[in-house]
């Protein structure tokens, strides 16, 4: 009997002792996911996908980099595609989420939708269900816009445009307007085909993004 209550009391001790430490340096009994950040994941095209480069070299890339230096335990899963569409985008983004479960989902969509002169109700209803899904799945949203050049004419170029900022507007989710604005206008910062972005260009599209996907890490 003694021996018992001998061993229950040094179990209680021992309990006791673990809680105030515990309670005097709260990090110390914290499990290690505790500490553990969040899941970014890029659906993209060949914009985000490095089309001509190495993947390392990839404004992707460089944010996962820049990632782990300021937000430890914060990681970067790529799911773009060279030549993706919005369609393509929609049809995937199911199987995406459920993979890699992320903690915000980045789009950057319909840059191959415009060249091919898709319909606007379309690409707009594809983004739509890609935000919605995102949403759905408790992940936070950051839509990354894009322009077309403006021998589309005025009503489709703008009506273009105009499909990020409503859906933004309507679902409440974070939008950057134009992903490429940084190096629009510099002939320079793209390859012979006029297209994609070269490796020099691709930090400041890192850092262009940069402040719009911050505030949603957390």
């Amino acid at each position: 009997m003694n021996q018992g209550y001998g061993a229950w009391r040094t179990r209680v001790q021992r309990g006791v002792m673990a809680l105030l430490l515990a309670l005097a340096w709260p990090g110390i009994l914290v499990p290690a996911a505790a500490a553990d950040g969040g899941k970014v994941l890029v659906m993209g095209d060949s914009l985000s996908a490095a089309y001509g480069l190495a993947p390392q070299q990839g404004w992707v890339a460089l944010t996962a980099e820049r990632l782990k230096a300021e937000h430890p335990g914060w990681t970067v899963a790529n799911a773009s595609i060279s030549g993706e569409t919005t369609a393509g985008g929609a049809s995937r983004i199911a199987a995406e989420l459920a993979r890699h479960k992320p903690t915000v989902v980045v789009i950057e969509l319909g840059a191959n939708d415009g060249l091919r002169g898709l319909g606007l109700e379309q690409t707009r209803t594809n983004l739509e269900r890609m935000v919605v899904a995102a949403k759905q799945s408790g992940a936070r949203v950051l839509l990354l816009g894009m322009r077309i050049p403006p021998n589309y004419g005025p009503q489709y170029t703008q009506g273009f445009e105009r499909n990020y900022r409503e859906l933004a507007e309507k679902h409440a989710v974070a939008l950057l307007p134009f992903f490429l604005e940084p190096i629009a206008t510099d002939r320079d910062a793209f390859q012979a085909d006029n297209l994609h972005p070269v490796a020099e260009a691709q930090p400041k599209l890192r850092d262009h993004v940069w402040p719009a996907l911050t505030p949603l890490l957390r």
